[in-house]
């Protein structure tokens, strides 16, 4: 009997007895969503540009709903996960570039959140920064390895939570409620490099192509966890099923987006209004607001970061085994046993000893994620186009093709990142992004 059989056999139903409902695998994503590296562009948004800026989050909402929910709905009524949905809909040579930006990109994102993590560990433990590193690998990756799908859900369920640091934060900072009133609902839009580099920097991060790939396979872990051990074969989702995954998305969109919205308020509240402007990662964030909002809220900015950055790393180290294993036709599933998808289990394995590495000779996680949002910056508006190929096709989707509403936000969200990541490729080869 395999692990997966053994899981879906003892079921889901105590695990929801004792979890908030709210907290389904939608919340996993938007949390992933707001990782260490998200957690600077938006402090960073906050210092340089104050409260002006927490219109981007409303604006963000219906982006970042719509990518999650086509991700969520491919998985779910199709079967499969993004990239082996895509070989069995359009040709490799289209695929295979797809799958190596992806890959790229969550290499990156790997190490960057290891080196977020460790910066903010450090802020509250003299203990040195390889140690750190080196110690979150093993443990996040014991769990991936020896863990059942079951318990790494409900850990990264709970691990979710630590992201409300932020409103603690926020409301420690004792913003004017006036000026986040207007930053919230009048839009002060700047037409300088910096700003517009912001913005695209903004959306690069909460529209990340991980997004696509983990919701797209989670969704198709779910299905194996309550029985269904060869999803692909039975792909007409029930109208209440795909509504359940659509609460679910907004239920992990709603989350995201309050802590993106409560992050640009911290610091656009403290450091902003105190002159300090230049904020480069969620922990020089940390480290600043002290001297401003007490050392209370150092210490729930810098275990925010701990606790997502411990959610977003396997997130990324898995994803990265997702899209290698399904380019190749092979089996991978975090309800498998090692030695039932070898390579899915050595691509975590690898894919975090380069992640330590890098950290370990000198990699800088700030400027990594400049290349990092540029490959994801190229890949995003594309892996989009083909995710609303897909889900509005009838003969993969059947009756739960696109509607109007979806292919409505879908194509504008498609069109607007497209336009973004242009911006972005000028702004950065003008040498003013």
């Amino acid at each position: 009997m395999t692990r997966h059989e053994v899981e879906a056999r003892r079921g889901a139903a105590p695990e929801r007895a004792k979890l908030p409902r709210w907290l389904g695998s939608g919340v996993v994503t938007g949390a992933a969503d707001d990782d260490p590296s998200a957690i600077g562009t938006y402090a960073s948004a906050g210092a340089r540009y104050g409260l002006g800026a927490l219109w981007i989050a409303p604006v963000l909402l219906p982006m970042m709903y719509v990518v999650m929910y086509v991700s969520a709905k491919l998985g779910r009524v199709y079967g499969k996960g993004l990239f082996a949905a895509m070989l069995d809909r359009f040709p490799r040579g289209v695929v295979y570039p797809m799958a190596v930006l992806a890959f790229v990109g969550n290499v990156i994102e790997a190490a960057a959140n290891l080196g977020g993590v460790g910066a903010a560990v450090n802020l509250l433990l003299p203990l040195p920064g390889w140690l750190i590193v080196v110690a979150v690998a093993v443990a996040v990756t014991g769990l991936q390895v020896l863990g059942s799908y079951m318990l790494l859900r409900r850990i990264f369920r709970w691990l979710t939570l630590a992201l409300f640091a932020y409103v603690g934060a926020a409301i420690m900072a004792k913003p004017d409620i006036v000026e986040v009133l207007r930053g919230t609902f009048v839009p002060t839009v700047r037409l300088d490099a910096g700003f517009v580099a912001m913005l695209v920097a903004c959306i690069g991060t909460s529209l990340s192509a991980y997004v696509y790939t983990w919701q797209s396979n989670q969704e198709v872990e779910e299905r194996i966890a309550r029985g269904d051990s060869q999803p692909w074969r039975h792909r007409d989702a029930s109208a209440a099923s795909v509504a359940l995954v659509r609460r679910d998305v907004i239920a992990g969109v709603a989350f995201s987006n309050i802590v993106l919205y409560f992050i640009i308020m911290s610091t656009g509240a403290t450091l902003h209004a105190s002159g300090q402007h230049d904020i480069d990662s969620a922990a020089q964030a940390a480290r600043a607001l002290e001297p401003i909002a007490g050392e209370g809220a150092r210490w729930l900015f810098a275990l925010g970061v701990i606790g997502v950055g411990f959610l977003a790393v396997p997130v990324m180290t898995t994803g990265a085994a997702y899209d290698l294993v399904q380019v190749l036709r092979k089996p991978g599933s975090l309800h498998d046993a090692p030695r039932q998808a070898p390579l899915f289990y050595a691509t975590i394995l690898v894919v975090t000893v380069v992640a330590v590495a890098l950290n370990l000779l000198g990699f800088n996680p700030m400027r990594a994620l400049v290349w990092s949002g540029i490959v994801q910056g190229f890949s995003v508006p594309p892996l989009l186009f083909l995710i609303m190929v897909m889900t509005g096709d009838k003969r993969m989707m059947g009756e739960r093709a696109n509607g109007w509403l979806t292919r409505t936000l879908g194509w504008t969200t498609t069109a607007v990142t497209g336009i973004a990541t242009v911006v972005l490729v000028v702004l950065w080869a003008s040498g003013r992004g």
